[in-house]
């Protein structure tokens, strides 16, 4: 099978631009070589087509490319529920996002969900997301079974809770080991899937749950964990409450040996320097969420205080407390949080970049893909912007740099012109213009 090469303006950020200088790499008029589901080159196009002539090209002159994007905190089932705006985290949940996770019991829904769901990714350019499932197994099972039908990479699992949400949403230990162990069997490693064990957050979980969780992970040493933490001040406080003998709120999963290098946790608005500092010591990684931080009225993230404590973080939409699954956009509110955060950071368009891609593959064990190095798995975005701004602004920027920052500003779904994860083409937009 010939090769595939494509043309366009090509950026990605093989280096951490908050521990390295000169991390973003561009190639104005860049060449991608892909052959058997991975890059096999990137560089200059006019030598990468002499070097390749029997390649088959996509012109996306005019275009942009860039790795696809990894969002590192989502829930599948909450996509019909985008837009509840108005509470703090605890009443929404009652509100909005519990009802519409119960009807995940019904099999038919939750496929229709999980269709939808993975389309929106898609076409918004996310080629890989850590998932927060269902409490149903079967519906976590139509989640998996439409990821691999699309190829969008999964990492996902039951949501574990039983006590403090709906009674519907509870199961047992007993039940929870059994069923996750399920999963864990059917679908993780299969194909870009991965099985990540997920206890809804410890205000929902008791101590015999934790211990399911603590079980789980050390007898299948190649899953991942996902969880929330110090997400909201309520919830803090109630956490503390149901848990006396706890330091803080991370005490509470250390205890169970849940934090660690394939530990994902969601949100840390409200951290000590302890906190950050046990966070960097085990390895785990923080999914920032700016959209929904700001939505639900949680609070600013200290991420100046992560970065010096050496904290892994990545970028989350967190779909559906967040205002919806564009990574661009996540980014954007990541750099307009931190303008007025105190103490906030200073993020460069390749501080953007890496929150969005590179960063989120390592968070979550990804490591063949999130830049777009020889060797690297192909998931990549083409953005062709249809507007005219964006394309004024793109026209008359001085810099490349200045071109990635108002892609982040300005594009989002409408500019998403292809997207694709291992050499395929998962989404072609039919309304951009080629």
């Amino acid at each position: 099978m010939k090769p595939n090469l494509f043309r366009a303006a090509i950026f990605h950020t093989p280096r951490n631009p908050f521990t390295e200088s000169a991390a973003l790499e561009v190639h104005s008029d860049g060449g991608l070589l892909v052959e058997n589901g991975h890059v096999s080159a990137i560089g200059d196009f006019i030598p990468l087509l002499r070097a390749n002539p029997d390649a088959r090209t996509h012109d996306w002159r005019g275009g942009f490319i860039l790795p696809g994007f990894v969002d590192a905190h989502i829930h599948f089932p909450q996509v019909r529920v985008l837009g509840a705006l108005g509470e703090s985290l605890l009443d929404w949940l009652r509100h909005s996002a519990l009802p519409e996770e119960a009807r995940m019991q019904d099999t038919a829904y939750a496929k229709l969900i999980a269709r939808e769901f993975l389309n929106a990714l898609a076409c918004h350019g996310t080629t890989s997301a850590m998932v927060f499932g269902a409490h149903f197994a079967p519906a976590v099972e139509m989640l998996f079974e439409q990821a691999f039908a699309t190829g969008i990479r999964v990492a996902s699992g039951l949501v574990l809770s039983d006590r403090n949400l709906l009674d519907t949403l509870h199961v047992s230990p007993d039940d929870a080991y059994q069923l996750s162990k399920g999963l864990i069997a059917r679908f993780h490693d299969r194909d870009g899937l991965a099985y990540a064990v997920t206890p809804r957050f410890a205000l929902s979980t008791s101590e015999p749950m934790l211990e399911v969780c603590r079980t789980l992970m050390t007898e299948h040493p190649t899953v991942r964990f996902q969880t929330h933490l110090n997400e909201n001040l309520e919830e803090i406080d109630a956490v503390l409450k149901l848990f006396p003998w706890a330091l803080d709120y991370l005490a509470v999963y250390e205890k169970f040996g849940l934090v660690e290098k394939r530990s994902i946790l969601a949100h840390n608005v409200h951290c000590s320097d302890s906190t950050t500092q046990r966070i960097a010591s085990q390895g785990a990684a923080v999914a920032h969420c700016p959209s929904s931080n700001a939505a639900l009225g949680s609070g600013l993230f200290a991420m100046r205080r992560h970065v010096s404590a050496g904290v892994r973080i990545a970028l989350g939409t967190d779909v559906g407390a967040g205002t919806g699954f564009s990574m661009l956009k996540e980014g954007l509110q990541a750099y307009l949080m931190q303008r007025v955060a105190p103490e906030g950071m200073a993020l460069s368009p390749a501080h953007l970049l890496y929150l969005a891609t590179r960063a989120g593959a390592e968070a979550l064990g990804f490591d063949d893909t999130g830049d777009l190095q020889p060797g690297r798995s192909a998931d990549f975005v083409c953005l062709k912007p249809p507007g005219e701004v964006l394309n004024a602004v793109i026209r008359h920027a001085e810099s490349p740099e200045r071109v990635l920052a108002a892609l982040f500003t300005l594009a989002g779904a409408e500019s998403v012109m292809e997207t694709w994860v291992r050499g395929k083409c998962v989404y072609q937009s039919l309304s951009v213009p080629r």
